[in-house]
């Protein structure tokens, strides 16, 4: 047997780099490089492994390690989970700073390779610098975080295991069940080790597409129930698009006449504007789907994992009969449902074929005019020279861009204002990561949508707080010329959680800056912040000369970031649906107590409908 001897770092990239996968009829290599911030536990030997082939594999520096590994998970999600990126980092703080990127791409089952480096296998030098210490387990470090948001870990302490835990930790990321991240950890002292590996270990290899069929029995469950159904309502989620079942979900319903509403991961599944699209479902639902939803008696979900805000707190269709197409059974078995385990385009082709010649009950036409009348008039530009709302700055925006162009978002009230109100007319251009909610996503990922996307404009909103979270990317987006376009909204505070605080009867308190404890307020100058990053910006007073800007953004050779002041008291009224969150039993202020008793009611409620 041939043999070439490297160390298990090299060995480790030569062997990421023969991994290939087919993307639109092409073969391409699976990963399409790695992000890295070098320390004393990966510069080494890692480090060394990368320079050595960063003509053939690049490898992108960032700022920050939550950061480049929020920009890896935006590209696979942009991607649709066919190309993927690796990650390495250093031990300690560089690893721990990973976690709640693990934790965002586990939750949204999005895949990423997590290269962190740990302590010495040896434990010669113990306890090296940035090593975390049990009193009681010697086996524990930092990269043990990792565990619970990773979909496989190990550790690699020996050069050989390699070979075993590899192709492991891409079988469960190319696997669209298990799909998500893959952390191994990676000792400092063996990255350097040297080992005879197999040549045949390097081989190039075509990792195939795996569609898995529905059960008959299953698939034929789902199509009599459907025809029961008297009011019957699909539900598109992120697995519709991840198994790019746009064609086979636009050709079922032209076919039956269903109707269909969008979670936040599924929007953009159908054009906003065809006849049987509802729009957004749920907590931050338009009104004409959340009203198919309540009046439905078969809800069937495609690629959705329910989430309460799809599901109003399990609230909006609870006297409905659920069923589940999603190739995880886990998420198909949910509330109780009609499961049908497979893949999204495979089972819709085969629904498809299975109902030729029925129809559904025509859709509430009436309903959808009627929300797209109150979009329009949320959206439009204000009459009065009050600060704008986040619903007016989105349609400004909206008018500025084509339709190709992509909108990222993460966190704070500009996710419920997008999904209700951004119009999406072409797959793959609305990117909000609303499963883990993480503040700090949006620039970071706007890099990654912008590397999958790079012929497309990447619009990235953003809060002031979210911004000021983790902004260091966009010297990263300068860095590497991936223009972005950044509309700040500065609302001088946390104003979407301000407003549940008041909701729920409490004072303000905490979240907008003048709420909380301070000697004095900042006055932060937004746009010379993002100056001295090396974007150009501007700041502008109202909606017209934010369009006018956005011209000027899309023309600009590098990232463009426009700050406008919002009012943070303005959210879009139209549409939605009750939302569980706990309210005090007890509390000094009466404010608290009127909102406990109407949270009481919406229980009541929510109990007599299921």
């Amino acid at each position: 047997m041939a043999t070439v001897r490297l160390t298990a770092a090299q060995a480790t990239v030569r062997w990421l780099m023969a991994q290939y996968v087919r993307v639109d009829g092409e073969e391409l290599p699976y990963f399409a490089g790695a992000w890295a911030i070098f320390g004393h536990g990966n510069v080494a030997g890692l480090g060394e492994a990368l320079q050595a082939v960063h003509e053939r594999f690049p490898t992108w520096r960032a700022h920050n390690e939550q950061g480049m590994a929020h920009a890896a998970i935006a590209y696979a999600r942009q991607m649709r989970r066919r190309r993927a990126m690796v990650c390495t980092t250093s031990i300690g703080p560089g690893a721990t700073n990973m976690v709640t990127a693990a934790a965002l791409a586990h939750v949204n089952r999005l895949p990423v390779l997590l290269l962190p480096g740990d302590v010495f296998a040896s434990r010669q030098p113990d306890p090296v610098l940035q090593q975390v210490e049990d009193f009681a387990d010697g086996t524990v470090s930092a990269n043990d975080c990792f565990r619970p948001v990773s979909r496989y870990f190990d550790r690699i302490v020996r050069p050989e295991q390699i070979m075993d835990a590899l192709p492991k930790a891409l079988a469960t990321m190319l696997d669209p069940a298990s799909c998500g991240p893959a952390t191994l950890g990676f000792c400092q002292d063996v990255q350097a080790e040297a080992f005879d590996y197999p040549e045949s270990f390097f081989a190039r290899r075509l990792w195939r597409e795996r569609r898995q069929n529905a059960d008959a029995g299953e698939l034929d469950a789902l199509v009599a129930a459907l025809k029961a159904a008297k009011h019957p309502l699909l539900v598109a989620g992120g697995g519709v698009l991840y198994s790019e079942a746009e064609d086979a979900l636009k050709a079922l319903i032209e076919e039956t006449g269903l109707a269909v509403a969008e979670t936040q991961a599924g929007k953009g599944a159908l054009a906003w504007d065809h006849p049987h699209a509802l729009g957004s479902i749920g907590v931050t639902g338009s009104s004409a789907a959340n009203a198919a939803a309540a009046r439905a008696d078969l809800v069937v979900g495609i690629g959705t994992r329910l989430a309460d805000f799809t599901t109003g707190s399990r609230s909006l269709f609870a006297n409905a009969r659920k069923a589940q197409i999603n190739v995880q059974p886990f998420d198909a078995h949910k509330h109780d449902a009609l499961a049908v385990v497979g893949d999204a385009r495979t089972v819709l082709q085969a629904l498809t074929a299975a109902l030729a010649g029925w129809r559904a009950p025509a859709i509430a036409a009436d309903e959808v005019r009627a929300w797209n009348t109150a979009v329009d008039a949320v959206t439009a530009a204000p009459a009065a020279a009050n600060l704008p709302s986040d619903a007016q700055v989105i349609g400004a925006v909206q008018r500025s861009v084509d339709d190709d162009a992509i909108v990222v978002c993460a966190a704070g009230g500009l996710p419920g204002e997008l999904h209700k109100l951004w119009r999406t007319s072409r797959s793959g251009g609305y990117h909000v990561e609303y499963g883990y909610s993480c503040m700090g996503y949006e620039i970071a990922g706007g890099i990654g949508v912008k590397m999958a996307a790079p012929d497309r404009d990447v619009v990235v909103m953003v809060g002031d707080g979210s911004y000021l979270m983790l902004n260091s990317e966009l010297a990263t987006s300068v860095m590497l010329g991936r223009k972005l376009i950044v509309v700040l909204l500065d609302n001088r505070g946390y104003g979407c959680i301000n407003r549940l605080q008041h909701a729920t009867g409490g004072a303000g308190f905490n979240n907008l800056l003048a709420d909380a404890a301070h000697a004095v307020l900042p006055p932060i100058d937004f746009a010379a912040h993002a100056a001295s990053l090396g974007a150009l910006s501007e700041h502008v007073g109202t909606i017209a000369e934010l369009e006018s800007a956005m011209a000027r953004a899309r023309a600009a050779d590098r990232s463009y970031v426009v700050v406008i002041d919002t009012d943070p008291l303005k959210a879009t009224e139209a549409g939605g649906w009750w939302w569980d969150v706990a309210v005090p039993e007890v509390s000094e202020r009466p404010e608290v107590e009127a909102a406990r008793r109407a949270y009481e009611q919406g229980i009541r409620q929510k109990k007599d409908l299921s």
